[in-house]
């Protein structure tokens, strides 16, 4: 997930905004979210009746109660896409009829966004603002973009002699099943809704169970706009259960995965125990943030490093997790960001005043102070934070933390924390920083700082990641592609190139003679 630095606020949270926190509070006691699958346009309950407790970070309540899919709710679902799909009703309409569709999808996401910004507001933590101005929004300019795009590609004639003709066309994959995450629910949710829907496909969507009420309603609001029934898909259940079951089922054609590497790894594993479908996958990070001794605007890197961890609690892939910084700025810098994160007052979600969130449950909340207390153990500098707090009100938070003196082989230097948890190293030389960089198993996403434009393109090159940001971090836009090298992942969301995900070229050979 990427988020423009120069275009979200980094304001504190100094004080409730009284009516606005009261009207929010008000919507989420009144909310009764419908947790039950959606299934061939339709809501039902689980096959075996089960389900589970759907539970805010906020305050540990419980939202909803959800059903707990499993393989035979898979298999129901899958069997609704098939027939959704050999219908025709949806893969062989006219692009500009599914356009149409899904431009009516998008308006109905746009007339509900307070409503789904609530859902992922109670759902993960997130602060109301960030849910209202950034994951809901760029989900429906992800779903209008989609929707445009439609009827703008074209396919290919290849260049064979005169007396052959070969035509090269783009098809739908058929059932793609897309397993999602709890971070940004909505909004990945739709990088691969996009795509898939667009092509011509149908879709099974696994949410995750942490963060699954957007999901099943934006499955709703897309039947209320016209998309044929058994074309979109919900199961809400477990990775191990729910999950497992749609990458090993032999009549899913693909599978878009975003989530941890681990599970990455074995999401292409069911793949080949079942029917080698296709597999694209959006892993983890580890991204490096590098700032170079020419770059003197201290405030601006600081500020912009510091949004690269701490927006969304750090719960982000592309995270600029560890900041590399010349040895000659070090200081400097360190300070100013220690002053932003010092400023940064975890708060009530429900607070459009609020810039810092919670914890998306007790369990990822333990998992970052396990790795706080193993820095500490390593012998690394605990510059800022590092403890719970707002403990009181039943919720996971955790502060800003910052650690120096970091070493490139201690856990939080080389592991995926997903929590607000910087890591600061130093660097003498252009190849010891680029060296740095390069030191991990992900390849997501690096920043460079340096008011030399040589070295700007020296070091995107050399960094091995998919994705390079020059004096700024986390730059964002639907028409530019997102993914990484290595065990960050394969394939790209975003963009003209996630068709290449949810699409099969097929070529026509006529012999004219």
């Amino acid at each position: 997930m990427t988020i423009d630095a120069g275009e979200q606020p980094l304001t504190t949270h100094t004080a409730h905004s009284g009516p606005h926190l009261i009207h929010w509070r008000a919507r989420a006691r009144d909310l009764r979210p419908d947790g039950r699958l959606f299934i061939d346009g339709q809501r039902r309950p689980a096959a075996s009746g089960a389900t589970f407790h759907d539970i805010s970070p906020i305050d540990g309540r419980v939202v909803a109660q959800v059903a707990a899919g499993d393989a035979t709710d898979v298999d129901e679902a899958v069997a609704a896409a098939r027939r959704a799909f050999d219908s025709g009703a949806w893969a062989q309409t006219a692009p500009r009829h599914r356009k149409q569709v899904l431009l009516r999808f998008a308006e109905l996401l746009h007339a509900h966004r307070e409503e789904l910004a609530l859902l992922e507001t109670l759902d993960v933590g997130k602060p109301i603002a960030d849910s209202l101005s950034v994951d809901v929004p760029s989900a429906i300019n992800c779903m209008q973009w989609y929707a445009e795009s439609i009827d703008k590609l074209y396919d290919e004639v290849a260049p064979t002699p005169p007396d052959t003709l070969a035509m090269i066309r783009r098809e739908p994959l058929g059932v793609v099943g897309a397993v999602v995450p709890w971070n940004f629910p909505l909004l990945m949710a739709m990088w691969k809704i996009g795509p898939i829907l667009s092509a011509g496909n149908s879709l099974v969507l696994k949410p995750s169970e942490k963060s699954p009420l957007s999901a099943l309603r934006a499955a709703a609001l897309a039947v209320e706009a016209g998309l044929p029934p058994g074309v979109f898909n919900v199961v809400t259940g477990f990775g191990h259960t729910a999950g497992r079951a749609l990458a090993l089922h032999e009549d899913v054609d693909g599978i878009g995965f975003t989530g941890s590497t681990a599970t990455g790894k074995l999401i292409l594993q069911y793949a080949a125990q079942s029917n080698l479908k296709r597999v694209s996958l959006e892993c983890g990070g580890k991204s490096p943030n590098v700032v170079m001794a020419d770059f003197d605007d201290i405030e601006r890197v600081a500020r912009a490093s510091a949004l690269a961890i701490f927006f969304n609690q750090g719960q982000m892939c592309s995270a600029g997790s560890r900041l590399i910084v010349h040895e000659s700025l070090r200081d400097r810098l360190l300070a100013s960001i220690v002053k932003v994160g010092e400023e940064l007052t975890p708060g009530d979600p429900l607070d459009p005043a609020t810039r810092l969130g919670a914890i998306v449950d007790a369990q990822q909340m333990q998992r970052v102070l396990g790795y706080i207390a193993s820095a500490q153990q390593d012998g690394a500098r605990l510059a800022l934070g590092g403890r719970q707090v707002r403990a009181e009100t039943g919720g996971f938070f955790i502060e800003p933390t910052v650690f120096d003196n970091v070493q490139p082989s201690m856990r939080i230097a080389r592991e995926e924390i997903f929590g607000p948890v910087l890591s600061v190293l130093t660097f003498r030389t252009e190849q010891e920083a680029v060296a740095l960089a390069n030191d991990s198993t992900y390849g997501l996403a690096a920043a460079v700082w340096t008011r030399d434009l040589a070295c700007a393109h020296r070091m995107s090159r050399a960094i091995r990641a998919g994705m390079v940001y020059v004096n700024c971090y986390d730059a964002d836009d639907i028409t530019v592609p997102f993914g990484g090298f290595r065990q960050s992942g394969i394939g790209r969301d975003k963009s003209l190139h996630a068709f290449d995900k949810f699409t099969e070229l097929k070529t026509t050979w006529i012999d004219l003679n």
